[in-house]
């Protein structure tokens, strides 16, 4: 097991935001854990750590939302999905870790950016009525998405572009984003081991990891009713930028 204090001093606070994300905001900040704990480690070494972590955030999220999904919708995209982690497959040795850090800095700082829209256009958009892109929209942010969830486990921002404009029912568009993901998470595992991932140090890591991430989940509950929402954004959008900068940063030098 990993036993540096300058690893746990970026892991702890990464898997408690993860669980906090899946809990009580819809994920939508989970895409900070990676960058954050490649501040310490490789982006290869935070990615193997967090996938048996987030498959048991998968499970408990199915047991959840069982029976609810959209499964339409995740037919269409679903198969698209796994084509993302096959191209993800075939890039991950092809890239310097610098530069595949880099390219997950980018995605954070892109996530804040499409978040920032999205808040800009609220009133807007919720005056206008549910729209569905065509299918090869979907399709093609659903490459991305499992692209960037290979390669970072950053696979909310492509999606979000197809399904935010939808308006499915909250407890259908969870349902349907949870089984969507717990499908491409597990479809990591087999890549991963190929890749020379699934290392015994990392695995026994992340079985150290997984009853914070379990911690998220409660404290996610909490704070989705207790604090004032707009500061915590904030606070996660600030650390996902100044990561997410770092990461550019150290693959230019």
């Amino acid at each position: 097991m990993i036993s540096d204090p300058l690893f746990y001093a970026t892991a702890v606070p990464a898997v408690l935001i993860l669980g906090i994300s899946k809990a009580g905001f819809g994920s939508a900040f989970g895409s900070l854990a990676v960058p954050l704990m490649a501040l310490t480690i490789t982006v290869p070494q935070a990615t193997a750590i967090l996938l048996p972590v987030l498959l048991v955030m998968d499970a408990l999220g199915l047991r959840a939302y069982w029976g609810q999904a959209d499964w339409k919708m995740l037919r269409l995209l679903l198969p698209a999905g796994l084509g993302g982690i096959a191209l993800g497959f075939l890039f991950f040795n092809q890239i310097e870790p610098k530069y595949l850090g880099a390219l997950v800095g980018f995605c954070a700082i892109a996530f804040v950016g499409l978040r920032s829209w999205q808040a800009r256009n609220a009133k807007r958009l919720g005056g206008l009525a549910p729209y569905r892109a065509p299918d090869w929209v979907g399709r093609l942010c659903s490459v991305g998405s499992g692209f960037t969830s290979f390669v970072a486990h950053a696979g909310g921002p492509p999606l979000s572009i197809y399904t935010i404009p939808q308006k499915l029912d909250p407890v259908r568009f969870a349902a349907t984003m949870t089984v969507f993901f717990a499908c491409i998470n597990l479809a990591k595992w087999g890549p991963y081991h190929l890749l020379g991932l699934l290392r015994w140090e990392y695995l026994a890591t992340s079985l150290a990891l997984i009853p914070l991430g379990a911690l998220g989940n409660y404290l996610g509950l909490l704070i989705a009713k207790t604090i004032n929402i707009q500061l915590f954004y904030t606070i996660v959008n600030v650390a996902l930028i100044a990561s997410g900068t770092k990461l550019i940063f150290d693959a230019l030098k």
